[in-house]
């Protein structure tokens, strides 16, 4: 009898082999994805300064306002190919964490179509209004001539990087960090040697600065389906009704992630708009910092991918505590990361100035940055790190609330007081407050979402497919729900 009682005893679930980060030290796991991440990330945040330094160079200061508007437009274009970027690497872990490699594998190849067709759609219906939107930041005379011929060159490859960024989520998805890296990395090294080939070599100017950063995407491209098809076969062509089973995840992590990604550009649209009323040389000064800013905190843009499949695997495998240590891991590399860059900014900030030969408003703006506004970065850390938590626990709307409201609550006031009582440098660190307010409270909403799905766990179909039930909020307490 005893017998028969032990074997109805059901085994405990063993851990997917495949999935990595269930195992192991969630603080080396978090370093090395946000390293790797961040080095590919940052390769290409260098090569748009080094556009906007071999610009520079051509001594004609309606060319790095140019760059600065059209850096601008492009960042809309790009945050959406990062949203869901996030949400194929959300729908890639949670996949393989559960052990499920078939519809891993389906999972990506829906990913990837729908990106495509989608980034193809926005660049189809963007491409027309490029005039439009130049002058809607404030863009007047040559430079808003510059920079529609910049981006009308641009703007048609977007799907492309689209493509590109999306096999980099795959392969961060299933763990393997260093051809991730290899993705972003080629596209920064190919434009690169591109850029002064096409701006100095054949005397391109910023035509051939728009050329090179066309052709570093189809780099971009080629390396990344290399990793997904040849090295992991990690792609299928999914049927019609695998398709629209697999949309429905994407999207539900997707568009709140594409929301979120947005908010950044919407408020760094209206601080280039404050920035245009103090003149072209505040607009350069604008756009070296906006070229600054990826360089020197590349590191803390990435976290939000690099620990999302962490996040994504160990929920996938229901290993709760392991949540709560990669958060707490993730909080403390943004601290050192953030307080390093800053010292080195500081450091360095009349060098640098001088590097992209800043002068008047631009220089001080710089150097202003680089003293005072640089540390505000922590807290936007901590809402990279919470929008990895939301996106992969099943909270995406979170993560748009949190991130929108900085970019406008928490950008906009202060930007537009700061700016009347202080100029240019008034609105730099206006745009550098706002982020205080709501990098706390998006950690501590993190940290509550996490104790309540150890304390009532959703049931497994609810994993995968999208977030928890409703009753399982964050914000309610007492007896577990019996939903579902």
């Amino acid at each position: 009898m005893a017998k028969k009682e032990e074997a109805k005893v059901e085994p405990a679930r063993p851990r997917p082999v495949d999935a990595k980060f269930t195992r192991g030290s969630t603080l080396r796991h978090v370093a090395v994805m946000t390293a790797t991440g961040s080095l590919g990330l940052v390769a290409i945040f260098i090569v748009d300064a080094l556009n906007l330094f071999y610009i520079s160079l051509l001594g004609v200061q309606e060319l790095a306002a140019a760059i600065g508007f059209a850096g601008t437009l492009m960042f809309f274009t790009v945050s959406v190919s990062i949203g869901f970027t996030i949400a194929t690497s959300a729908m890639v872990a949670r996949a393989l964490g559960q052990g499920d490699r078939s519809r891993t594998a389906r999972a990506a190849g829906s990913a990837l179509l729908c990106m495509v067709a989608i980034n193809g759609l926005i660049a189809l219906l963007a491409w027309p209004f490029i005039p439009v939107f130049t002058r809607w930041l404030g863009a007047e005379g040559e430079t808003a001539r510059l920079t529609v011929v910049f981006l009308q060159i641009v703007i048609p490859s977007t799907p492309i990087i689209a493509l590109g960024m999306g096999t980099s989520g795959i392969l961060r998805g299933i763990g393997d960090a260093r051809r991730a890296m290899y993705v972003t990395l080629s596209g920064g090294i190919a434009a690169a040697i591109l850029d002064p080939i096409l701006i100095f070599g054949l005397d391109l100017g910023l035509i051939g600065a728009a050329i090179a950063t066309v052709l570093s995407r189809f780099v971009l491209v080629v390396v990344g389906l290399h990793g997904v098809l040849r090295v992991h076969r990690m792609f299928a062509l999914p049927a019609v009704a695998d398709f629209l089973a697999e949309s429905r995840p994407f999207f539900a992590i997707g568009i709140p992630a594409v929301m979120t990604q947005l908010a950044t550009p919407v408020g760094n649209a209206y601080v280039t708009h404050a920035i245009a009323a103090f003149g072209d040389d505040a607009v350069a000064g604008w756009a070296i910092i906006g070229r600054l800013v990826p360089v020197a905190f590349g590191t803390i843009f990435a976290l939000t991918g690099a620990v999302g499949p962490i996040i994504g695997q160990n929920y996938g495998a229901r290993l709760h505590d392991r949540l709560y240590l990669t958060l707490r891991d993730s909080l403390f590399v943004t601290m050192a990361l953030v307080l390093t860059s800053w010292a080195l900014l500081a450091l360095f900030a009349d060098g640098i100035a001088d590097l992209f030969g800043a002068r008047g408003d631009a220089r001080d703006l710089v150097i202003f940055f680089c003293l005072f506004v640089a540390g505000s970065f922590i807290f936007n850390g901590a809402i990279f790190v919470a929008n990895a938590v939301f996106n992969n626990l099943g909270y995406p709307t979170y993560s748009t609330l949190f991130n929108w409201g900085r970019a406008t609550l928490g950008t906009v006031p202060f930007v537009w007081l700061a700016g009347r009582w202080y100029g240019a440098e008034g609105v730099i660190a206006g745009w550098g407050l706002g982020a205080i307010l709501f990098g706390i409270f998006s950690v501590m909403v993190a940290f509550r979402i996490i104790r309540s799905i150890g304390e009532r766990p959703p049931p497994d179909d609810q994993i995968l497919p999208g977030p928890p039930a409703a009753a399982h909020s964050p914000f309610t307490t007492g007896k577990a729900s019996t939903a579902g």
